[in-house]
């Protein structure tokens, strides 16, 4: 009998940096859900991959001094990098600058201009770059970009758009016959009302500002926009032809089953694609999943509030399985989770160290220590045992009630809960007290028995979200790995008579919070880890400059140094090391321009809170007048960070 198709994708990442643990959790989720799809017994298709066009690509590319395609090269590259170190089992890696993809994309362009779904005309509306969109006025937020809250730059330019609206009736109808199409609920209400209701403007698909990106063939100085091609990549890389000489595995897998991606890129997902699919007469996906953020304490992660956290550093400190687990288990179906290392070695050690490690080191030792290592089931029951039977029995289909749901969270939760009535079960049969008296022997051995069975069941049920923890547990019990139909046939499928291994694994150790903090402190720079090869004696972490002649109070006085806003960024012309920043300095705007070109971007400088030298004598730079300086520390390597408050403070506040 032939397996039921899955096919799964996950959103594209942007290849302008290194992914952070927050744009980390959506791989892991995804292949939490492939994972277990495939253990349902599923044939699973799981996609994920990169988006590499765009001005922002093409801005980050010009600073680094490179071509695009060698900036999107390593980016991608270090992005599946992540990707692997998480240990995702996904099938294709897509790249937008793949040749298939790219020859995909100019033949669905051609192909919706051709049947009238596409025209040309002019646009003319406030740009943000760092989204990559257009919006009106009546859009922004307080002035700025609704999505990112960043400035927006007027902007005019010839463009090709395609025709939401024609389709804008019956994509309601599709949402409204379709209520799992968008989810979690609060999701679809959002774009019914927000977006849909009040009326579908007609979307830009082609820019002519910059160059890098698909070319549209039949209209030279025009590249096509980002949603045309990034949303593509979901069925270019199962090899649909907009000719219609499909691929075997688009014929196989579309429609896919779940596209699974952030809800800042909702509207995207389930307006601009299911409309793009209707023009092609393509079947829409059966539904789309706006997961929720991870947060740092609660606040977006965000390199200019230095609070943002990688996945290979949490990985160095924890280990893959319990960075996996943590990320899974630590997300609310449908609002925010959030991270903190201290919160992180938390729950390794109550969950994963106790509940989960304890048990297994705990039972492995008692067969070891009463019977060498035999397992058997001497079949000597009690009451007590029944509840544990119940709880192992009862919880493969709890964990398919929540997976269906994609209530991820919560399924992980069922398997503790099981865990957890197993370590309470040691203490009601109390194994250590058996073992004194020779008569309670067969009773102790019927005991650990069932303690194994329970450890086999959760660690086959752990396969799908802590792939590499469950493989050892059960090398560890020596018991073979099974599948959803495995657990259906009951309770008691350990083999009698088996040995576990002479020397259990300890699966998670304890780890002390402050020296956890310590080597987070050294990823970032700011201490040394106690087994550092450097010791404080030789100044290590520290940097000695030569000193300038001594200055007076009166001096010092003379200059005045106030907290400035950036209001909005931008490289000078000609220039390989200059920026030029307009900074609010209480009511005043002022112009300057700073050589930090190299460590810093344009967008990434809008908004910071920045310490000003403010009475220094105007200067032209590179022809560009600068009303003031920007306070900056300086590395050893010569690496720059701008000068920011510790707290929120007003634009303006002195610094004294």
């Amino acid at each position: 009998m032939e397996k039921k198709k899955y096919y799964l994708t996950t959103a594209i990442t942007y290849t302008s940096g290194k992914p952070h643990i927050g744009n980390t959790y959506e791989i892991v989720l995804a292949d939490a859900i492939a994972r277990y799809k495939r253990f349902l017994g599923y044939d699973v298709r799981f996609q994920t991959g990169t988006d590499e066009h765009g001005q922002k690509i093409e801005l980050k590319a010009q600073e680094a001094g490179i071509t695009p395609k060698e900036f999107v090269d390593g980016v991608a590259g270090e992005i599946k990098r992540i990707w692997d170190l998480m240990n995702t089992s996904y099938d294709r890696f897509i790249r937008t600058t793949d040749a298939d993809h790219e020859e995909q994309v100019k033949k669905i362009f051609k192909k919706l201009y051709e049947q009238g779904d596409i025209y040309k005309g002019e646009y003319e509306g406030l740009y943000c770059t760092p989204c990559e969109s257009f919006f009106t006025q009546s859009q922004l937020v307080d002035g700025k970009c609704p999505d990112c809250g960043r400035e927006v730059q007027p902007a005019k330019e010839e463009a090709y758009f395609l025709r939401l609206s024609k389709y804008q009736d019956r994509l309601a109808k599709h949402i409204e016959e379709h209520p799992e199409f968008i989810q979690p609920e609060p999701r679809k209400n959002e774009m019914i009302n927000n977006f849909i209701k009040p009326g579908l403007q007609d979307l830009c698909v082609s820019r002519t500002s910059f160059q890098w990106g698909i070319p549209v063939d039949f209209d030279p100085g025009h590249i096509v926009y980002v949603w045309i091609d990034a949303l593509s990549n979901y069925i270019t890389g199962l090899g649909y032809d907009a000719d219609g000489n499909h691929g075997e595995l688009y014929n196989s897998y579309w429609p896919a089953d779940l596209h699974l991606i952030g809800k800042d890129i909702l509207r995207f997902h389930t307006i601009y694609w299911p409309i793009m699919l209707m023009a092609l007469e393509i079947p829409l996906p059966k539904q789309i999943f706006g997961h929720p953020w991870l947060l740092t304490n609660n606040d977006k992660m965000s390199k200019s509030k230095g609070n943002v956290i990688y996945a290979d550093d949490l990985v160095d400190i924890f280990g893959v399985d319990a960075v996996r687990y943590f990320l899974i288990h630590e997300m609310p179906f449908d609002n925010d989770g959030s991270i903190t290392w201290e919160l992180v070695v938390e729950r390794n050690n109550s969950d994963l160290a106790n509940v989960l490690g304890n048990l297994v080191n705990r039972t492995i030792s008692m067969s070891n220590k009463y019977f060498g290592g035999i397992v058997e089931n001497k079949n000597v029951t009690e009451p007590v045992d029944d509840d544990l039977k119940k709880v192992a029995v009862e919880t493969p289909g709890k964990v398919a009630e929540k997976m269906d749901k994609l209530r991820v969270a919560d399924a992980v939760t069922e398997i503790f809960t099981l865990l957890k009535r197993c370590n309470k079960y040691i203490d009601e049969t109390e194994p250590w007290i058996l073992a004194k008296d020779e008569s309670g022997k067969d009773r102790l051995a019927t005991v650990l028995y069932n303690l194994i069975e329970g450890i086999r069941i959760s660690a086959n049920l752990l396969s799908s979200f802590m792939p590499e923890t469950a493989e050892k547990i059960l090398s560890q019990i020596h018991a073979e790995s099974c599948d959803q139909e495995g657990l259906d046939k009951g309770f008691g499928q350990y083999v009698s008579g088996t040995k576990v291994t002479d020397s259990p694994e300890i699966l998670f150790q304890r780890l002390d919070v402050d020296e956890v903090m310590e080597k987070v402190l050294a990823l970032e720079g700011g201490a040394k880890t106690p087994d550092s090869n450097e010791g404080d004696e030789d100044g290590a972490g520290v940097i000695d400059i030569e000193a300038k002649p001594e200055i007076t109070f009166d001096d010092f006085m003379k200059m005045q140094f106030q907290v400035g806003e950036i209001l909005s960024c931008e490289a000078v012309e000609k220039s390989k090391k200059l920026l030029c920043s307009q900074v609010r300095v209480g009511s005043q705007v002022r112009q300057i321009v700073s050589g930090i070109k190299k460590w810093y971007t344009p967008e990434e400088m809008v908004g910071k809170k920045v310490m000003v030298l403010v009475n220094l004598k105007p200067a032209k730079l590179a022809g560009v007048l600068s009303e003031g300086m920007l306070l900056c520390a300086e590395d050893a390597e010569g690496n720059v960070v701008l000068m920011t408050p510790e707290k929120p403070v007003p634009a303006g506040s002195e610094i004294c």
